[in-house]
């Protein structure tokens, strides 16, 4: 759910009539939140932790097995898209196990599948049992996102709920820079990728040994007619009597207005709610298509096509998107309420475009576009070197077929400033070629790369589900985040299952030149379709989509 796409995500599943998203931090008017709040937040906020690791290693560990495997183009899609696919499956199947057996049990179930899925593709070495757990793993990590939202949420006092469901964000781009780090901490170790995949089920079983001793969430309580049990839970966690029995009747006026809703409901004319979800699903389709999702799980393999020479050269300067992802969803968490969420879009939207033609423009004067993405840059039946393999290139020609260079050839070549297109002046229509304009492209291409993942997580990352949660009415809000959020896991799959044949037949040039299109795309359509939400009520913007022509 990238995808980063996950972030926010499930904050809509509100059990009163406001929202966490667009409601301003006010001093608590209530009890604060106890100990037991604070523990079963912190607990269920290691979904994201999880969730946010398993999509950063995944561009570092699929350079060290796409060579120990030999994965062709199509395998390395597949394998990638694998923990997408069960993101997808658990997504549409996911919402019966939650109603039926709550957030907690599926907390504990996600936890089991984690844990279970990552043994299996570390203990067996084939790339089918790699994709099955990979399978496994998205689906317990997509379900464990989505309980532990719910579960914060409703649990969380009203006053503090906006910063405690915020928590399990910043947990996962902390995963994701984790995830990096962890892809070059053993990108030379052998057998390094199992170690990897691995060090995700400490925070799993930490996380199921803790949920075992925490209450049930109170809105499922009452769900189930346990009103009394409801009470108790509310009690404990908020540490006195006051206040229970008016946040009680919320929750029973919360779960009643949700029952007069019907889901066929979405797709009628009433209240514009069409119109509505049409806004939604657009604005998740071009979540995804504007690139992100591959850049973070092909960032490895897309940082040596523009200039780094080594896997572990690669895997490291991806750590940087992590620590960026982090740096930049920090202020857009403080500011949406001040700035509003259609003028964080706006602004991403402009930056990842530039960003994006940057890249492009950087590629095609660096002549890296006849490098290919998914084959490993090495000699084979040749005895080298370290230094050897890491200054090794595979050209392609126009037959598509590739030739190797030998190192010697490639330094010779180096010194000269020649390239394949070199006309024997010395000049080609790169202009002339050496180690110092080498360095400067590839430090250009990190810097518009690192622009690009801050512009999307300051907009798309965090926004998107911040608009979602505030266009629909309460009643249905959760039914409609469910509707697009498959849409979302599965244009992230097509997406990602498509990324390295389409840059093997149009190049990296072309493809960053779609995603910046792409992202100029987005900004009209936010501009002519968000509606502007700063400073203003559910209830106001509600009232104005109701009567508005958004399609």
């Amino acid at each position: 759910m990238d995808p980063n796409s996950e972030t926010r995500k499930m904050t809509s599943y509100l059990t009163d009539n406001s929202s966490c998203e667009t409601q301003k931090l006010a001093p608590p008017r209530g009890p604060g939140c106890s100990w037991l709040v604070a523990v079963a937040a912190v607990a269920a906020s290691l979904s994201g932790l999880m969730l946010g690791y398993e999509m950063g290693l995944t561009s570092g560990v699929l350079l060290q097995l796409r060579g120990l495997l030999s994965l062709s183009c199509r395998e390395q899609e597949w394998l990638v898209s694998s923990q997408l696919f069960g993101a997808l499956l658990i997504c549409l199947a996911g919402g019966p196990i939650l109603d039926r057996y709550g957030r907690r049990c599926s907390l504990l179930l996600s936890g089991a599948l984690v844990v279970g899925g990552t043994i299996l593709h570390i203990a067996i070495t084939s790339f089918i049992a790699l994709t099955l757990g990979r399978v496994i793993v998205g689906m317990g990590t997509a379900l464990s996102g989505t309980a532990a939202c719910l579960y914060i949420a409703e649990i969380s006092p009203r006053e503090r709920r906006g910063l405690l469901v915020t928590l399990y964000e910043l947990m996962l781009v902390v995963g994701v820079m984790l995830g990096f780090s962890c892809s070059y901490a053993f990108a030379t170790v052998p057998h390094g990728w199992a170690y990897t995949f691995g060090l995700v089920i400490p925070p799993a079983l930490l996380q199921f040994s803790v949920v075992l001793f925490l209450p049930l969430s109170p809105r499922f309580l009452v769900a189930q007619g346990k009103v009394e049990q409801a009470r108790i839970v509310l009690v404990r966690m908020r540490g006195v009597e006051e206040h229970v029995e008016v946040e009680l009747r919320d929750i029973q006026g919360g779960l009643k207005e949700e029952s007069e809703h019907s889901f066929s409901e979405l797709f009628s004319n009433k209240a514009n709610l069409r119109s509505r979800l049409l806004t939604g699903v657009a604005l998740v389709f071009l979540q995804q298509a504007t690139g992100q999702p591959n850049i973070l799980s092909y960032a490895s393999p897309l940082l040596r096509s523009v200039g780094f020479n080594s896997d572990a050269a690669a895997t490291l300067a991806s750590t940087g998107f992590g620590v960026v992802k982090v740096v930049a969803t920090i202020p857009a968490v403080l500011l949406v309420d001040r700035v509003g969420p259609k003028s964080f879009l706006c602004v991403g939207a402009v930056a990842m475009g530039m960003s994006l033609v940057a890249l492009g423009a950087l590629t095609l004067q660096s002549h890296t576009h006849l490098s290919s993405l998914c084959k490993s840059q090495t000699i084979p039946n040749h005895t080298l070197t370290p230094w050897d393999l890491n200054r090794t290139t595979i050209d392609f020609n126009e037959s598509e077929t590739f030739s190797t260079r030998l190192p010697s050839q490639w330094n010779r070549e180096e010194a000269l400033g020649t390239n394949r297109e070199d006309d024997g002046t010395g000049e080609s229509g790169g202009g002339t070629t050496n180690i110092e304009v080498s360095s400067t492209l590839k430090l250009a291409s990190l810097i518009s790369l690192l622009v690009f993942v801050a512009a999307f997580s300051i907009s798309l990352g965090p926004m998107v589900y911040v608009v979602l949660s505030e266009i629909f009415p309460m009643g249905i809000r959760g039914r409609a985040v469910s509707v697009v959020s498959a849409v979302n896991w599965a244009t992230n799959l097509l997406i990602s299952m498509t990324f390295l044949t389409i840059t093997e037949k149009i190049g990296v040039p072309n493809v960053m030149f779609l995603y910046a299109a792409m992202s100029f795309v987005l900004l009209v359509f936010v501009v002519l379709r968000i509606p502007e939400t700063k400073g203003r009520t559910l209830e106001e913007i509600s009232k104005q989509l109701a009567k508005k022509e958004t399609f």
